[in-house]
């Protein structure tokens, strides 16, 4: 029997998925999203082949650690393997969000990784964004050359694909993806504008290390009352 954090889990990847669709990070069918449900030793993983915009709780699928499908009746991401070895490779991650956004994988064609140049950079992602060296998409050599792309760092550029983030949350794993985009961007212009100016490995480790420990408030704030 699926659980109920099995449930929200579907609730929450449908969510992020018409997120991620409307900023942009993806187009079509690609990209895909994942969360782990730790108790029960399950993954939770869009399926393949349908666009954000119709995609159902119904289509939600389910899988064991081996990638067999335990609930749903589509198939799972065509690169849920990727999704399995990171989770195998990084115990602290619980979310998995690949894009396709275009300054990021810009870098990822042109084999760039993305030195840590800001600081919410530092602060979500951990370090630079390096290049895990190309595979075919959907294939185990892509789904380990990721993992190991990933082991040190919060995302990781695929040559000539795309983005994988990963975090704590859905919501942190989505924010990693638009900060990884953002920086993209930045580092591309910043080389046009001049020679980009690198943070120093001691900043990005006290940078992160507040991040995580330090970093933002519980809960939303409760609306103002009487609109004040």
């Amino acid at each position: 029997m699926i659980t109920v954090a099995a449930e929200k889990a579907k609730d929450q990847i449908l969510k992020i998925g018409t997120r991620m669709s409307s900023a942009g990070l993806v187009v079509g069918t690609w990209g895909n999203i994942s969360q782990r449900v730790r108790k029960e030793n399950l993954m939770v993983i869009t399926p393949s082949g349908i666009p954000y915009s119709c995609l159902r709780i119904a289509d939600i699928v389910v899988v064991d650690i081996e990638g067999q499908v335990l609930e749903g009746e589509r198939r799972p991401s065509s690169e849920y393997m990727m999704h399995l070895e990171i989770y195998k490779k990084r115990s602290d991650v619980d979310a998995i969000v690949h894009t396709h956004s275009i300054y990021a994988s810009s870098l990822a064609v042109a084999r760039e990784p993305i030195p840590p140049i800001l600081e919410d950079m530092a602060q979500l992602v951990g370090s630079g964004v390096p290049v895990a060296g190309y595979a075919r998409a959907g294939t185990m050599e892509m789904a380990l050359k990721a993992a190991e792309g990933i082991s040190h760092s919060n995302a990781v550029l695929l040559a000539n694909h795309g983005v994988v983030g990963v975090g704590r949350s859905l919501d942190e794993a989505l924010m990693v993806c638009q900060i990884v985009e953002k920086a993209a961007q930045i580092y591309i212009l910043s080389k046009l504008a001049g020679s980009p100016h690198v943070l120093p490995d001691v900043e990005v480790k006290e940078l992160r290390k507040s991040f995580l420990e330090d970093y933002g408030q519980k809960g939303c704030p409760a609306p103002p009352k009487n609109g004040r």
